[in-house]
């Protein structure tokens, strides 16, 4: 198997089916209602597909599913894809509105949804397509026992998966991928895991419709391994799983990690089976790495790079103790560019833009081919096209990337540059300061000023804050005002929400 996974193309149904059968009885997925050997999900992969081409799902068409990750969620992804379509998780924290377009911009014709969503949304939630609740009609609804879809055995180039993209505002895009990123990516690190003896026993804890998730789920598969999946996450159940089915392998966002680190109960479970932790899509501060590193067993892994692709970066953050504060380096294969303002280089050492390319590039935004052009820098030399990463960074003199913001959060007060980045590690060097997220405001006197949120974990005077961090702060980039909340607003996976920041900052009354 492990030469088949080195291949620079393969087939997913022929590492699924070889797994089924060289080890029918071995575990494959697994949740709080019960778990599927690798036959019997093999089996009901099989009548789901087969159900999907009667019920006339066409090659190259989406299946919509909507809901809680669980086993029969994942069954459904998978067949999506072996019945010749094309798996489309939505987004559950989406409004009612974002999910129509979405349902309606994937093309589907049958949507797999929990009873809990379909109740939230309503019985005429997007009428034109089949509806298949997941957790009640599912087993009714496949094709009987024994039944077999015809084989289809796509192109590269023939979408994989579509995953909407995790915009506030109106109707996310439709990241579209390939077979071949989807081999690239998954294919290649389940050969890792099979290359080291890793026994892969997985927990995936972020929802099915993230991107975050795949290298868990799909990788994990293609290994041969054992997914344990959640559906909600849950600091004390998430150790009983890992302790109980004697986890290996994980994939958390940072805010997942803070808060086992902050879990009174932590050092009560065995986690001595974990050996590879992965992080991605946030943030993640050098001093949670540094606790992560110190608590848990295992290596831990950074990944940086887009679900449209581009540059991945990669953190040993156990191999690199002293680059804790940077996202690694590229990945072999990968290619980065720090690029300023009026489109020049930079050198190593000057903060720019980040645009980046590898062999695991989407092949565009559904139905938006505008926007897939505005996400893309075309090299005006060689007419090769790179992915924006949206990033400010640096490259260190060992070629290790540190991030300094979000281009789109870069504030410009006066003419100067600032970056959120820089401001938010002065916020968090005062005591009592758990959280810390700066953004820029309209003002009058300097067409952008910096605002910045904390968390506390004691009262704590705001003003005194503001005037000890801005006495370190230069002129240019000193902060108008701080605000004191509860929470810091988050994504389902734990991304920082800064344009509701931005309404709390109106809220409270802009600076001068």
């Amino acid at each position: 198997m492990l030469e088949t996974l080195s291949a620079p193309f393969g087939s997913y149904r022929t590492i699924l089916d070889g797994w089924a059968r060289q080890q029918p009885d071995h575990p494959a997925l697994r949740d709080d209602n019960g778990k599927l050997s690798w036959q019997e999900m093999m089996e009901r992969v099989d009548r789901i597909a087969a159900q999907l081409q009667a019920k006339g799902l066409e090659r190259g068409q989406s299946v919509a599913i909507l809901g809680t990750s669980t086993v029969n969620y994942a069954l459904v992804f998978l067949a999506a894809v072996l019945a010749g379509g094309v798996a489309a998780p939505l987004t559950t924290s989406a409004s009612p509105e974002q999910l129509d377009g979405m349902a309606k911009d994937s093309g589907a014709r049958h949507l797999f949804v929990d009873r809990a969503k379909l109740t939230e949304l309503g019985e005429g939630f997007v009428p034109d397509l089949e509806h298949i609740v997941l957790d009640e009609e599912l087993d009714s609804w496949m094709a009987p026992a024994g039944a077999q879809p015809a084989l289809i055995e796509p192109t590269g180039d023939e979408p994989f998966n579509i995953i909407y993209s995790s915009g506030t505002t109106g109707i996310p895009k439709g990241i579209v991928h390939s077979h071949t990123m989807r081999w690239r990516q998954f294919a290649a690190t389940a050969a890792s895991f099979l290359a080291t003896g890793l026994e892969v026993r997985s927990l995936t804890s972020t929802p099915l419709y993230s991107n975050t998730t795949m290298v868990a789920f799909l990788s994990a598969l293609l290994a041969g391994g054992t997914v344990s999946i959640m559906g909600k996450f849950n600091t004390v159940r998430w150790l009983e799983i890992a302790q109980r089915d004697r986890i290996t392998l994980t994939m958390l966002v940072p805010v997942q990690y803070q808060r086992l680190m902050d879990e009174p109960a932590f050092d009560d479970f065995d986690l001595s089976n974990l050996q590879i932790k992965y992080c991605t899509s946030a943030p993640f501060s050098a001093e949670l790495k540094a606790q992560v590193l110190k608590r848990m067993p295992g290596g831990l892994i950074e990944i940086y790079s887009m679900t449209e692709g581009g540059v991945v970066c990669l953190l040993y953050a156990h191999e690199h103790p002293t680059k804790l504060h940077t996202v690694g380096q590229p990945a072999p294969g990968s290619e980065l560019k720090v690029m300023g303002e009026d489109g020049q280089l930079l050198p190593p050492g000057e903060a720019g833009e980040l645009i980046g390319r590898g062999p695991a590039m989407m092949s565009g935004y559904k139905n938006q081919p505008g926007k897939t052009s505005e996400a893309q820098w075309i090299d005006p030399e060689t007419g090769e096209w790179w992915m924006r990463m949206g990033d400010i960074g640096r490259v260190d003199e060992d070629g290790f990337v540190e991030l300094v913001g979000r281009a789109k959060d870069m504030i410009i007060s006066g003419g100067f540059n600032i970056y959120p980045v820089d401001l938010e590690n002065e916020l968090l060097k005062e005591d009592g300061v758990v959280e810390a997220a700066v953004i820029g405001v309209p003002s009058k006197a300097w067409g952008e000023t910096p605002v910045g949120f904390v968390t506390l974990n004691a009262p704590k005077d705001t003003a005194d804050i503001l005037g000890t961090v801005n006495a370190r702060l230069g002129k240019t980039q000193r902060l108008s005002a701080l605000h004191a909340i509860d929470e810091m607003p988050r994504s389902h996976i734990g991304k920082l929400l800064k344009t509701e920041l931005r309404s709390e900052a109106e809220t409270r009354g802009l600076p001068d």
